[in-house]
């Protein structure tokens, strides 16, 4: 399906090697060979678009190559827009918008809390005498993501395709900037580009509002369920029957305020899914709620088996959060041997807590 979008896979073999568990990434885009976290085994195929993700990897990162970490979203946001297009060809059109939606609230989240206006909420970033780790947010991966979506809803799917596969062949193996994009889509839309308003999308902080938001049906239908929860009332089979793994983490990070959550658990399971992002999402609302107590247990043997940073902040600060600062620590305090030291480095910070000195 790659390869029909944007040409050959130049790499010769593609493997993909899951690590252990303190692994801290979702996955790496080596070539030839994607490192994974376990927590993508869910046992039912659910959550294998990271494999799609890092293997865009193999066109854009791999083959085309920020040449700084300032031009970070030529590697991510190209990818991101690939992987949904990988996932369309494979499993339809509704799914991709599905991911897009959701990919679309990660980054209005990180807006919110950066500040729209904030630099970081720029494509193209200023790192000089910084740590490239402290800016690199989903603006990248979403705000790009949109970027290349916008153009495709201005010109077409297949303009933008011809674009993109000009650009791989024409930079494969080197190292490019963001001005080396942005000349290159102005020689390629030479008579219109001011519609896109490139300079905006690139320079600009927030997002412009011609972006092109994605939409999806399939969530009106966990919407509705959403709305019988806030009137008390039980799901049935038919509510949530066909329901797609991104319908459920829509679904979870949405639970209303009025949620019965001690029934949702026994009627679902949450707590103790075998899908690592069910739980993840699961956790991070339930242990601010009086049902915390209840989930702290499910929740600790949770911290203690998975390394994956992108579980672990918001879970650690939503500890930290509901005034479970004593849990957090005690809980951090036999997990930490077990993470790598990205995670630890960013959790300690967090926790405030003091590694004891040999």
């Amino acid at each position: 399906a790659a390869e029909n979008l944007y040409g050959p896979y130049q790499w010769e073999r593609y493997d993909l090697l899951v690590l252990p568990p303190s692994f801290p990434f979702g996955g790496m885009e080596n070539p030839r060979l994607t490192f994974l976290t376990p927590s993508v085994l869910a046992g039912d195929r659910s959550l294998t678009t990271i494999v799609a993700h890092e293997l865009a990897h193999s066109w854009s990162g791999n083959l085309v190559t920020n040449a700084t970490w300032n031009d970070f979203w030529l590697n991510e946001g190209f990818t991101v827009y690939f992987e949904r297009r990988i996932m369309e060809a494979l499993y339809g059109k509704e799914l991709s918008e599905m991911l897009a939606v959701l990919g679309h609230q990660s980054l209005v989240q990180v807006m919110d809390a950066k500040g729209w206006d904030h630099p970081d909420t720029r494509l193209k970033l200023q790192l000089k005498g910084r740590n490239p780790d402290d800016a690199l947010t989903r603006v990248a991966y979403e705000k790009g993501y949109l970027f290349l979506r916008t153009i495709e809803s201005i010109y077409g799917r297949e303009v933008l395709d011809r674009i993109l596969q000009e650009w791989f062949r024409t930079h494969a193996f080197g190292a490019v900037t963001t001005e080396t994009f942005v000349s290159h889509l102005r020689q390629a839309i030479p008579d219109e580009a001011s519609r896109l308003r490139i300079d905006e999308w690139v320079y600009g902080t927030g997002l412009p509002d011609n972006a092109d938001l994605p939409q999806s049906e399939s969530f009106d239908r966990v919407d509705a369920a959403l709305g019988k929860i806030a009137a008390g009332q039980t799901l049935g089979a038919t509510d949530t029957a066909g329901w797609k793994a991104q319908m459920w983490l829509h679904f979870l990070k949405h639970l209303p305020e009025e949620a019965d959550l001690a029934a949702l658990d026994r009627q679902f399971g949450f707590s103790d899914s075998e899908n690592a992002e069910y739980q993840a999402a699961w956790f991070e609302q339930t242990v601010k709620t009086p049902y915390g107590d209840e989930v702290l247990e499910p929740l600790e043997a949770f911290l203690k088996k998975h390394g994956r940073r992108k579980f672990l902040v918001p879970l650690y600060r939503s500890l930290k959060e509901s005034g479970r600062q004593k849990d957090a620590l005690r809980i951090y305090s036999q997990a930490r041997p077990g993470y790598h030291a990205v995670s630890r480095g960013t959790l300690d910070d967090l926790l405030g807590y003091q590694p004891i000195q040999d």
